[in-house]
């Protein structure tokens, strides 16, 4: 028995028939988990002669009827398709940059039956911080839908142990980027009052780092600098009076 039909015969027990009568005449969740394996052989970028790294964040386009249909049984289905990706990508020795996720979203354009498959690379990501929670959060760095702190003195980005913020992808070296962030005096006011100066640094990286598109040694950053670490991106964020609470 196939990949496939191994999918859609678990499917069935996980679900009941009452999923196969429902998508008798619309999207079929076989189709689907095809169309996702193809974005996989599609997208598999090159890492070593054993390992190839693939996308691990999917957005899948239905019509309103079909994503209707398919809304009471999307987290059954997510976690089967998912099943069905990891099997596959330990086949090919494809490697995720991070946690399969899986999304059903409408597109106004399509038709009952029809889909389209989206997909993007998102590494995980985590962190801790070198500050102290009375620091005022005035700055922060959007990665891959989620916000860090950025204060002074900085923060380190890599794919090590050892970073602040640690990036699982393989395009980042272990100590990849350093953040350097300065608060500037103002007048007789209190230290660190005034205006941040922030600077990025490349660690000497193995893939070096570009700053909106320009590769750099090293540059001053500003509100929505956008910042290329391996295949991520990172996007600085200037804050007005937010209070940090982690």
């Amino acid at each position: 028995m196939g990949g496939l039909q191994r999918f859609e015969h678990k499917l069935e027990q996980a679900i009941s028939g009452v999923f196969a009568r429902t998508f008798r005449s619309a999207v079929q969740p076989v189709e689907i988990a095809a169309a996702l394996q193809r974005e996989l052989d599609n997208k598999a970028q090159v890492l070593s002669r054993e390992r190839r790294l693939v996308p691990n964040a999917f957005a899948v386009e239905l019509s309103q009827g079909d994503l209707e249909r398919i809304a009471p049984y999307e987290s059954a289905l997510s976690t089967e398709l998912a099943e069905q990706l990891q099997e596959h990508a330990d086949l090919q020795a494809y490697v995720f940059p991070g946690p399969i996720k899986i999304e059903f979203v409408t597109a106004e354009d399509l038709g009952t039956g029809r889909f389209r498959v989206l997909s993007r690379a998102e590494a995980s990501v985590s962190g801790h911080a070198r500050y102290t929670t009375r620091q005022r959060t005035r700055a922060v760095l959007e990665v891959n839908g989620t916000r860090h702190p950025l204060q002074p003195p900085g923060l380190v980005v890599g794919r090590g142990s050892e970073a602040d913020l640690r990036i699982n992808d393989p395009g980042v070296s272990r100590r990849h980027a350093e953040f350097l962030v300065t608060a500037q005096s103002v007048g007789t006011g209190a230290p660190g009052a005034g205006p941040l100066q922030i600077e990025v640094h490349d660690m000497g990286s193995t893939n070096g780092i570009t700053v909106d598109g320009r590769k750099v040694s090293r540059a001053e950053l500003g509100d929505g600098s956008r910042v290329q670490v391996g295949h991520t991106s990172l996007v600085v964020r200037l804050l007005e009076e937010e209070v940090a609470d982690v």
